[in-house]
């Protein structure tokens, strides 16, 4: 057996719950088009398994909490490692069925590769046989067997009503030393200052989880355990990254850490850091000062400019009133005393 395990993927335990036992196993194929480039390189295998893990990862309407199946098995005779052994399925096509069968799948699909190889098949006997030594029971079933699905196509579903015997074919050579894919980069570990709020490696605060939870919406969330906070860690790196990447940024202008453009892309706007309230007693009739200004422009940002004739300037007026007194209706917090007067909570929530 040429078992790549999940420490030579690079892969950490196995987050799927545990099962102990099971009535067999169930054979599979990716039901998608497949290379054939994959008979000739190894190594497109092995990206071939981790491009299969990472989609069921990012896959937020299934829930994946790992690549679904307990291995798989390539056309060069490598058993690779996924759930592996003792773990529940994902595969199956419900919690019933994962719960009563381990799976296996074979790296052949609808079209293209679509002919399991001898040495496949002696793969997945392989995987067979090393779940049955681990508490898997005797049976052999292909996945259509009690689901609707034409898994694992013909050639792989023939193989099992055969009973899934090991195939006529050269003895296997002595394992060859697996190369492992190179290992993945360090995140990016420095921090940038956009619009005073930082991002990065380190960074806190509520804008933080602003941007986790955009991510998580636009379906870059796979990296997160747990989900977004408040705190920037290295899953937001890598999830900040792949959306970087499927702007169509490379090297280091997708290295995970914003930008004001994809910044922007995301959320539609810029945050900003609240800046200080001034005091009441500049925003009344008859003040001038820049913080009239600084706060009309924002209203106008926020889109509460609507009492303005020609913009904000730097003397409060019953424009700048009745702006004010717009966006605190708009507020929950606000709307009971929406005099048009700011306070440090109107300043606080504008400025947000």
């Amino acid at each position: 057996m040429q078992l790549v395990t999940r420490a030579d993927l690079g892969w950490p335990e196995s987050a799927a719950a545990a099962q102990p036992t099971a009535l067999g196993v169930k054979v599979h194929y990716e039901g998608t088009p497949v290379s054939t480039d994959l008979l000739t390189d190894h190594d497109r295998c092995l990206r071939e398994w981790q491009n299969i893990r990472a989609s069921h990862l990012s896959n937020k309407a299934e829930g994946y909490v790992d690549v679904a199946y307990n291995y798989a098995a390539c056309p060069h005779g490598f058993l690779m490692e996924g759930r592996g052994i003792g773990r529940r399925t994902g595969a199956n096509g419900n919690q019933t069925l994962n719960r009563n069968h381990y799976a296996i799948v074979g790296l052949v699909g609808d079209s293209g590769l679509t002919e399991p190889t001898p040495e496949m098949l002696n793969a997945i006997r392989d995987g067979i046989e090393l779940l049955q030594a681990h508490g898997a029971g005797p049976e052999i079933r292909g996945h259509r067997d009690g689901y609707a699905t034409s898994c694992p196509g013909g050639p792989l579903y023939a193989w099992v009503q055969a009973g899934a015997p090991r195939p006529d074919a050269p003895a296997q050579p002595d394992p060859a030393p697996v190369k492992p894919p190179a290992p993945a980069p360090e995140p990016a570990r420095y921090r940038t200052t956009i619009n005073g709020l930082e991002y990065g490696y380190g960074a806190h605060g509520d804008h933080v989880t602003a941007v986790g939870e955009a991510l998580v919406a636009r379906g870059f969330g796979g990296h997160y355990q747990q989900g977004p906070g408040p705190d920037w860690s290295d899953a937001d790196t890598a999830n900040y990254q792949e959306f970087q990447r499927s702007l169509g940024y490379s090297g280091s202008d997708a290295d995970g850490v914003p930008g004001e453009a994809s910044l922007r892309q995301l959320l539609g706007y810029l945050p900003s850091a609240v800046p200080a309230f001034p005091g009441r007693e500049y925003f009344r009739p008859g003040a001038v000062n820049d913080y009239v200004e600084r706060l009309g422009e924002q209203l106008v940002r926020r889109g509460f400019g609507g009492h303005y004739r020609v913009g904000p300037s730097r003397d409060w007026g019953e424009a700048d009133r009745l702006n004010v007194a717009a966006f605190q209706r708009s507020r929950a917090e606000l709307a009971g005393d929406a005099d048009g007067y700011p306070g440090p909570l109107t300043w606080r929530l504008l400025f947000s």
